[in-house]
C-alpha cells in the first residue's frame, strides 16, 4: 500500500495513524500524550518502532516482534500525570478499553513480557492474551463506555442545577492538582453481567454488587500463613476509628469513636442518639448550615456501613440510595494512580476494600526512610560534607537540593494521611463536579484509623524524621 505508515515518517505522522486505531476507552489527551511517549522512544529502534505499526495497524493479523521500553524502578509508567503498567496502559489503547491490570497473560512468543521481569517491557498489545482473574479486589475495573448506561454516572439527587455535573469529555478546567474521579456504580440486580467498576481519566471508576460477589466475603487466612501474621505485636487500640462529621469546611458534632469490639459501624442520616454501633449524622446541629448541606442530608438516608476486619483492613458498603465518594490510597493504588490522584465514586449496594494496613504500613515505612535520608544528604550537601567529583572547594553542588529539600519535607502530617479515609455523601469532588476539594461538598466525613496510627507511631519513634540538626 503506497500511503502506508512505516517507521521512517514523521514521529506526528506515525502518531496520527496510531491514534486512529485507538479503541475509543480513554480520553483523547491521555491516548496522544501515550503515544507520543512511546513513539518518541522507538524512534531510534526503526525494527521496533516498525513491529509496532504493523501490530497495531493489522490490528494483529500480522506477526510482529517484541515492542520494547526501558522497564521502570517500580515498573510503572507515568503519562499525563498517571502511572500504570506500560502492559496494561497500551493495551486498554489499543485492545481492550475495560481491561484491568490483573488480567494480561503473555504469549509465548513474547520474550519480554512484563511478568518476566526483563530489563525491557514489552508493550505489543497483541503478545498479550486477556484472561479473567477470579477473586481479586478490583476484578471488574471496566472503562466506562458511551450508551445508556451513562446516566448512571449522575445519580445525585433531583433538583440539581445542570452544571453540577459534567461527563466524561466536559471536565470542568480545574488545576493541576485537581482529582480525577474513578466510579464504582451499580447497576440493577435483573441486569446480570452488567457494568462493574470502571474508571477513566477525568471522570469517575465504579463497583457494583456484581463485582462484590467475588470479594465478599473477603478472603480468611489460616493461621499458618506467616505472610498473614500481625504487621505488629503492639496491643490494638480500644477504638479500631474515629469518625468526624463536615460541613464544608466546619466541623458538626463531637468526633464518634467505634469500639475494637465493634467491627462494624453504620453512618446515616437519621436521629438515634443512643451511639453504639451507629453513628447518626441527622440528630447533629450547626447553626451555620447551608441550604446545600440541608439538602444533601436529606439524601444521606442509611448511610454507609464500614467493616474493619483481620488486624485493620476496611471495607465500605454503600447503604444510601445515593452514591458515595471516597479518598483512599488503597484504591488509587489498585487502580494504578498515584496516592491522592483520584476520587472513587460508591454506587449503591457495592462492597468495597478501601483500606489496606499491610500495604499502608509499607508506605509509611518507605516514605519514612526517603524523608530521612534526604534530610541527612541535605544537611550534609548544605554544610559541604559530600565529596566528590562534583563539590568544588568541598561545597556539595546544588543541582540535587530541590529534590532532596521535597523529599526531605515529607512530615508528619503527610505520613498521617496515609491512615485517613475521606468520604463525601451525595456530592462529589474533583474535575467532574464544580467542587475542587472534598471541603467544599455539603457534607462529609473523615475516618482516621486507629492500628494505622499506632503503627505509624511505632515507625516514627525507630526512624524519627524533621528532628532539628545540629548546626556548628
Amino acid at each position: 500500500m503506497q500511503n502506508a505508515t512505516t517507521s521512517n515518517d514523521a514521529c506526528l505522522s506515525i502518531v496520527h495513524s496510531l491514534m486512529c486505531h485507538r479503541q475509543g476507552g480513554e480520553s483523547e489527551t491521555f491516548a496522544k500524550r501515550a503515544i507520543e511517549s512511546l513513539v518518541k522512544k522507538l524512534k531510534e529502534k526503526k525494527d521496533e518502532l516498525e513491529s509496532l505499526i504493523t501490530a497495531i495497524t493489522t490490528s494483529g493479523a500480522h506477526p510482529s516482534k517484541c515492542v520494547t521500553i526501558q522497564r521502570t524502578l517500580d515498573g510503572r509508567l507515568q503519562v499525563a500525570g498517571r502511572k500504570g503498567f506500560p502492559h496494561v496502559i497500551y493495551a486498554r489503547l489499543w485492545r481492550w478499553p475495560d481491561l484491568h491490570k490483573n488480567e494480561l497473560k503473555h504469549l509465548k512468543i513474547c520474550k519480554f513480557a512484563f511478568d518476566l521481569k526483563c530489563d525491557s517491557v514489552c508493550i505489543n498489545p497483541y503478545h498479550y492474551d486477556r484472561v479473567v482473574s477470579p477473586g481479586i479486589d478490583l476484578s471488574g475495573l471496566t472503562l466506562q463506555q458511551a450508551g445508556p448506561q451513562a446516566p448512571l454516572v449522575n445519580n445525585d439527587y433531583a433538583g440539581e442545577p445542570p452544571n453540577s455535573w459534567m461527563g466524561p469529555g466536559k471536565q470542568e478546567a480545574m488545576g493541576p492538582t485537581s482529582a480525577q474521579t474513578v466510579q464504582h456504580p451499580a447497576v440493577e440486580s435483573s441486569k446480570p453481567g452488567g457494568q462493574q467498576m470502571s474508571w477513566q481519566s477525568g471522570s469517575t471508576a465504579q463497583y457494583t454488587p456484581e463485582m462484590s460477589a467475588s470479594i465478599n466475603p473477603p478472603f480468611y487466612p489460616s493461621a499458618s500463613d506467616m505472610s498473614y501474621l500481625p504487621v505488629s505485636t503492639h496491643p490494638g487500640p480500644e477504638f479500631w476509628c474515629s469518625i468526624t462529621s463536615y460541613e464544608m469546611d466546619v466541623q458538626v458534632g463531637e468526633t464518634f469513636k467505634v469500639p475494637s469490639s465493634c467491627p462494624a459501624v453504620t453512618v446515616d442520616g437519621y436521629v438515634d442518639p443512643s451511639g453504639g454501633n451507629r453513628f447518626c449524622l441527622g440528630q447533629l446541629s450547626n447553626v451555620h448550615r447551608t441550604e446545600a448541606s440541608e439538602k444533601a442530608r436529606l439524601h444521606i438516608g442509611k448511610g454507609v456501613q464500614l467493616v474493619c476486619h483481620g488486624e485493620g483492613d476496611v471495607w465500605v458498603k454503600c447503604l444510601s440510595d445515593h452514591a458515595v465518594f471516597v479518598q483512599s490510597y488503597y484504591l488509587d493504588r489498585e487502580a494504578g494512580r498515584s496516592p491522592g490522584d483520584a476520587v472513587h465514586k460508591i454506587y449503591p449496594n457495592a462492597y468495597i476494600k478501601v483500606f489496606d494496613l499491610r500495604q499502608c504500613h509499607r508506605q509509611m515505612q518507605q516514605q519514612a526512610q526517603t524523608a530521612s535520608a534526604a534530610a541527612n544528604a541535605q544537611a550534609a550537601a548544605v554544610s559541604g560534607n559530600i565529596p566528590g567529583p562534583g563539590s568544588v572547594g568541598g561545597i556539595a553542588p546544588a543541582i540535587g537540593l530541590p529534590g532532596l529539600s521535597a523529599a526531605a519535607g515529607i512530615g508528619v502530617d503527610d505520613l498521617r494521611r496515609l491512615c485517613i479515609l475521606r468520604m463525601s455523601f451525595v456530592k462529589g469532588w474533583g474535575p467532574d463536579y464544580p467542587r475542587q476539594d472534598i471541603k467544599q461538598t455539603p457534607c462529609w466525613i473523615e475516618i482516621q484509623l486507629h492500628r494505622a496510627l499506632q503503627l505509624l507511631d511505632e515507625v516514627l519513634h525507630t526512624m524519627p524524621i524533621g528532628e532539628p540538626h545540629a548546626h556548628d
